[in-house]
């Protein structure tokens, strides 16, 4: 994927097919979108060649400018986002700074931009899209100046999976609920958190269950506070190594914990002839399955014992050897 960072930066030829959104998650739905966008693409295809794919995002989210004041909880940052769409097969991604002066301009002078900008031939939305101050951009303006401009307006229905609607607000509400098998269902995928390992108490070395800490963006949704089966990799020289885990998220109410924290414990780490040393390192933790609450325990032996058995646990889930 070719990416860029703000649309004035840059001038294409075109022809592109281009589809514009947050697409927060790129769940089963996003994924259904863009696989039609391709599509219609290949349909189009000219002798002077097939016409390129396009997603653009915007950084900050929209709703950081326009309700600044309003919690925001993302599934995916935008760079997260593109590499997913890259590895769809999307060809361009474009990462839009989201400002103000954005903010006000109309549905006309917006596309303008594009058609001016990326040489767009199409634009592959959902039914209820719009863009524009005020949202005044909605399907039928933007067929009408795609009549005047000269692109064409594709839409696309949403999808459903396995009976139930894919969206991103319900991947949020059950990982928030701690169901993410649910959401891997919804996303088509392991929900991930990716951090870098911060130095941390030492609590878990201290009683022979060493955690890596992880710092992890203020905006990026955390599942809801347990214990849980995943899958974490890790940079180890120049191949990426995946280790069976046990996660734990809360405030670890049993040694008092102050802070909210994301620790991981990885079985059978570090491998022969490693450090053990992952401060710096940035670590991405694939949720499995949720395998208890939050609980405080009367005494250090109890946790030890709990969280001997959440490792066992996890080994059977993810049937990895002993």
């Amino acid at each position: 994927m070719q990416t860029y960072i703000d649309i004035n930066q840059i001038q294409l030829a075109g022809p592109t097919f281009l589809t514009i959104g947050n697409f927060d998650g790129l769940h089963r739905g996003h994924q259904s979108l863009l696989r039609q966008l391709q599509q219609f693409a290949m349909q189009a295809t000219t002798a002077t060649g097939q016409p390129q794919t396009g997603l653009m995002t915007f950084d900050p989210h929209p709703l950081t400018v326009l309700r600044p004041q309003q919690p925001l909880q993302l599934l995916t940052t935008p760079r997260e986002r593109l590499a997913l769409a890259a590895q769809l097969g999307i060809g361009l991604g474009l990462l839009q700074p989201f400002t103000p002066e954005v903010a006000q301009l109309d549905a006309r002078a917006f596309m303008r931009l594009l058609k001016q900008q990326l040489g767009m031939a199409a634009l592959v939305v959902g039914p209820d899209f719009a863009l524009g101050r005020n949202r005044s951009g909605d399907i039928n303006t933007l067929r009408g100046l795609g009549e005047e401009l000269g692109y064409q307006v594709y839409v696309v229905e949403p999808v459903d999976w396995q009976g139930k609607p894919v969206r991103s607000s319900i991947v949020r509400q059950a990982l928030q609920q701690g169901d993410v098998a649910e959401a891997a269902e919804l996303l088509g995928r392991a929900y991930t958190v990716t951090g870098e390992v911060i130095q941390g108490d030492q609590r878990g070395r201290q009683i022979g269950v060493p955690t890596a800490n992880l710092s992890v963006a203020p905006d990026k949704l955390l599942p809801a506070n347990g214990v849980y089966a995943t899958r974490t990799k890790v940079q180890l020289g120049d191949q990426t190594a995946i280790f069976a885990s046990a996660t734990n998220l809360g405030m670890r109410p049993t040694v008092d914990g102050l802070h909210h924290r994301i620790e991981t414990h990885l079985l059978d780490f570090p491998p022969n002839g490693e450090s053990d040393n992952l401060y710096g390192k940035l670590l991405t933790v694939e949720f499995v399955a949720r395998l208890r609450g939050e609980a405080r325990f009367a005494n250090l032996a109890e946790l030890v014992a709990q969280i001997q058995r959440d490792i066992g646990h996890v080994r059977a889930i993810l049937q990895t050897p002993f």
